[in-house]
């Protein structure tokens, strides 16, 4: 083979090896992509959606909102009821009104009796939350109910609320807790939960003012919109960085 048919079918190779690593980076990209939104939002197909909870703030001792979301339906039935099971190590609760939902606390006696943060005695705490409507959630349609608390003081604790989600046909009860060295995924029913970090100097632990809504503008200013967009945006190009340079790796090795 002479020297210029040599040089033609190596260049016509590394074009084709060039074209080839096109879509196999293009999928790479989509699925670090997919990985990224996951990990950062919990983005997750409707078949594998839980109901899950979004505390404003994990710090111990700090009053937090609890953002607990509802994204489908009992087999593609519709959501009428959602009751929320309140750990026993939170003594003060207070739902935040949502439209078309009608809200019912559930007390039970605290024995023996404790003290709050204000030197106040308990004797009565909420143990359940129910949000039930006229007006089913359809399958499909996400929904979120706010619960304010107190977090207890021990750093290290794990909350788990129990739930209870009530549909037009059957129900799905998710309150299946993880033991010790038990991976959350292996759960089919799992119950929202989280835990307890340290606890945190700037958070307001007993505010003299404000309602819960004052309370969660205030708690997730941290987290608004733009700020996530901006994350978001900086750990895409890292990811992206790391794949070119790569690419460019396995082309530089491959012309050597």
């Amino acid at each position: 083979m002479r020297r210029n048919d040599i040089g033609s079918a190596r260049i016509q190779a590394d074009r084709h090896d060039r074209r080839s690593a096109r879509p196999r980076a293009r999928r790479i990209l989509q699925a670090a992509a997919a990985t990224l939104l996951v990990s950062l939002f919990g983005f997750a197909s409707p078949a594998g959606a839980h109901v899950t909870v979004t505390p404003s703030t994990t710090a111990a001792g700090a009053h937090a909102v609890l953002q607990f979301s509802v994204g489908h339906g009992c087999e593609d039935s519709p959501t009428t009821k959602i009751t929320i099971q309140i750990p026993a190590q939170i003594t003060s609760v207070t739902p935040t009104r949502t439209a078309l939902w009608k809200i019912a606390k559930q007390t039970e006696t605290v024995d023996p009796p404790t003290t709050d943060s204000h030197g106040n005695k308990i004797v009565q705490r909420v143990a359940s939350v129910t949000f039930s409507t006229d007006t089913p959630l359809p399958d499909g349609y996400r929904e979120v109910f706010e619960l304010t608390v107190q977090l207890p003081e021990a750093k290290g604790t794990k909350l788990a609320f129990p739930t209870i989600q009530t549909c037009a046909q059957g129900e799905a009860a998710w309150i299946e807790v993880a033991q010790d060295g038990q991976n959350v995924a292996e759960l089919e029913l799992p119950a929202p939960s989280f835990i307890i970090s340290e606890p945190d100097e700037d958070t307001a632990h007993h505010p003299s003012t404000g309602d819960a809504h004052s309370l969660h503008s205030t708690a997730t200013a941290p987290a608004s919109g733009t700020d996530r967009a901006l994350t978001l945006a900086a750990l895409a190009a890292g990811v992206l960085g790391s794949l070119l340079g790569g690419a460019a790796l396995v082309r530089q090795r491959r012309r050597t």
